[in-house]
């Protein structure tokens, strides 16, 4: 397996990509979420083939928080079945991957102990 990921997925509107990437980012489930569009998305859906303008999101995380972000774009995704798929990165800069993982951890609070 690999130790990073990206992870994509799209949403209806510019705003509500804005919105999920910054609460992403925010409570560092990725590193950076780079925002692409409009895109046009054509699909099958209820046995009908669909159009749609959408807003895609590209996300860069280590692999062990795969879960997390799977869940958080869940639980913020306006459709019934969100696009989520992830794509695994098998070489990077590693300047560049320690800045993903540095990104994704929780700062260190200081303790009575420091």
């Amino acid at each position: 397996m690999t130790d990073y990921l990206q992870v994509v997925t799209t949403l209806p509107s510019e705003a509500a990509a804005r919105e999920l990437a910054t609460a992403l980012v925010a409570d560092r489930l990725a590193a950076c979420v780079q925002i692409e569009g409009p895109v046009t998305s054509l699909y099958r859906w209820q046995g009908e083939v669909a159009t749609a303008t959408e807003w895609r999101l590209t996300m860069k995380l280590p692999a062990a928080g795969y879960a997390a972000l799977e869940s958080a774009i869940q639980q913020r995704h306006p459709y019934e079945i969100p696009e989520i798929l992830a794509i695994p990165v098998t070489a990077g800069l590693p300047a560049y991957l320690e800045w993903v993982d540095s990104s994704c951890k929780a700062p260190r609070t200081r303790t009575d102990d420091d």
